[in-house]
C-alpha cells in the first residue's frame, strides 16, 4: 500500500455528506469528492489516523485494494484467489467480511461473503500450508466488500468498530440518537461552542456529550481503545501516538454551559452515568425538570432535542406539538431551536413555520430536522403563523 497517497472511503448518514466533507478538508483531505452516504478522498497514513480520532460525522472509513469486473461467481472466485492476500494480512491474523451487494448476478450478499472467505482461506492454505480464521465478533482485518453490477471493489476497513461506538455510553435509552447522528445534528444546527445549549427532553444525554466534545473540541474518539489499523502490517505507532497528543494538545477550555432536562428517573440517571462516563460531570449539568413547566434561562440560547416517540413516553402526539410550540412561543425569546422527529403530520401542531427542513434517517425512520426561529415580541410570531 502506498502510504503517501491513499485513496479513502469515508462512510456516514444520509444528509450528513456536506457536514462530513466539510470535517474532512479541514482535517486535510485531497481531492475531497460528495457520493451518497459517504465522501471519497486523499491522503497519507498520517491523515488515516487522524480522520479515524477525529472525524465526528465518519461511521466507518474505508480503504480500497482491489477492484475488478467479475461477470460470474467463478470469475469472482478466481480473481480473489490470484490476490496477493499476505500483502494486506499475516496467516496468523483473523479476518472478517462484510457486503453490501446492488447486482443482477450477484444477488445473495451471504453467498458472495461465502465465496470470498474460500478465496481468501484456500489462497493461504496453498502458499503457506495454513489457513487464517474467520472471526465475526472481533476480527483483527475487516475487509469490506461492495458489488455493485459486475464491479467489485474491497476495502480494508481501518476503524474496526463502528466509529458510532464513541466508548463512552454506558447506559441508553428506548430511542437513542446515533452518536454520529448527533454529532451531526449539532454540526447542521451551527453549534461551534460558543454561548449555552441546551437540550430540554436529553434523555441518555447523547446530544449533551457530543455538543460538549465540540465544545472543547476533544477528538471524536478521544475514549476508544482500539481501531483497525493497528493490526495493519503498515501501523506506525509512533506517528500514532504523534497525531493524538497533537490533538489533545489542541483541547480548548469551555466557558458556556450545557444543559439538559427530562422528567423520567431513569433516563436521568442514564444520562449522568453516561456523562460521568464521558468525564464531563463539570462541563454538563443535567436537571429533572418539565420543559412546558420551563424558562429560558440561558442567553444567548441554541436548543437541539430529540423529542421522544410513542415508546419511550405515552404521549398524545398534537397535544405533545402543540406544547412544545406554546413554551417556545411564551418562555424562549430570542432562541434557536431544532428538533428531529418523525411523526411529520404532529410536528405541524407546533405552530410556527420551520424556518429550514433537513431530511435525516435515525436508523430506517426518515426524519425531518426541523428550525424555529423564536423573535421577540408576538408581531413576529403571529407573522410567522399567517404566512403558514
Amino acid at each position: 500500500m502506498d502510504t503517501e497517497n491513499i485513496k479513502i472511503q469515508i462512510k456516514t448518514f444520509f444528509g450528513l455528506e456536506q457536514i462530513l466533507a466539510e470535517e474532512i478538508k479541514k482535517l486535510g483531505g485531497r481531492n475531497v469528492e460528495i457520493k451518497n452516504r459517504a465522501v471519497n478522498c486523499e491522503g497519507d497514513l498520517g491523515f488515516l489516523y487522524k480522520i479515524n480520532y477525529s472525524a465526528r460525522t465518519a461511521l466507518k472509513i474505508l480503504v480500497p485494494i482491489h477492484e475488478f469486473k467479475a461477470f460470474n461467481q467463478h470469475q469472482f472466485y478466481d480473481r480473489l484467489f490470484k490476490f496477493e492476500w499476505e500483502n494486506f494480512m499475516d496467516v496468523d491474523q483473523s479476518f472478517s467480511i462484510d457486503a453490501t451487494v446492488n447486482s443482477e448476478t450477484f444477488k445473495h450478499s451471504q453467498f458472495v461473503t461465502l465465496k470470498m472467505k474460500d478465496a481468501i482461506v484456500d489462497y493461504f492454505q496453498e502458499k503457506f500450508k495454513r489457513r487464517p480464521n474467520v472471526e465475526t465478533r472481533n476480527p483483527d482485518i475487516k475487509f469490506h466488500l461492495h458489488i455493485d453490477r459486475e464491479l467489485v471493489m474491497i476495502s480494508m476497513d481501518s476503524s474496526g468498530d463502528p466509529l458510532f461506538k464513541r466508548g463512552y455510553r454506558r447506559e441508553q435509552g428506548e430511542a437513542p440518537i446515533n452518536e454520529v447522528l448527533a454529532s451531526g445534528m449539532l454540526q447542521l444546527a451551527g453549534w461551534d461552542g460558543k454561548g449555552n445549549f441546551l437540550d430540554p427532553m436529553c434523555g441518555s444525554g447523547t446530544l449533551l456529550i457530543e455538543a460538549a466534545m465540540i465544545a472543547m473540541d476533544l477528538p471524536a474518539q478521544i475514549f476508544r481503545k482500539r481501531f483497525g489499523f493497528q493490526n495493519w502490517n503498515n501501523y506506525d505507532a509512533d506517528l500514532f501516538a504523534k497525531i493524538k497528543e497533537f490533538r489533545i494538545n489542541r483541547v480548548r477550555q469551555f466557558d458556556g454551559k450545557i444543559v439538559g432536562y427530562d422528567i423520567d428517573a431513569r433516563m436521568l440517571n442514564a444520562a449522568r452515568m453516561n456523562v460521568e462516563a464521558a468525564e464531563m460531570d463539570d462541563v454538563i449539568e443535567i436537571k429533572k425538570q418539565n420543559f412546558f413547566d420551563s424558562k429560558k434561562e440561558l442567553f444567548p440560547l441554541l436548543m437541539v432535542f430529540n423529542p421522544p416517540y410513542d415508546e419511550r413516553i405515552s404521549i398524545n402526539d398534537d397535544d405533545f406539538y402543540k406544547k412544545i410550540g406554546d413554551t417556545f412561543k411564551t418562555h424562549y425569546p430570542n432562541t434557536l431551536a431544532w428538533l428531529i422527529s418523525s411523526d411529520l403530520e404532529a410536528v405541524k401542531k407546533i405552530g410556527l413555520r420551520p424556518s429550514r427542513k433537513i431530511k435525516l434517517f435515525n436508523g430506517k425512520l426518515e426524519t425531518r430536522f426541523l428550525q424555529y426561529e423564536m423573535y421577540e415580541g408576538t408581531k413576529k410570531v403571529h407573522k410567522l403563523e399567517e404566512n403558514k
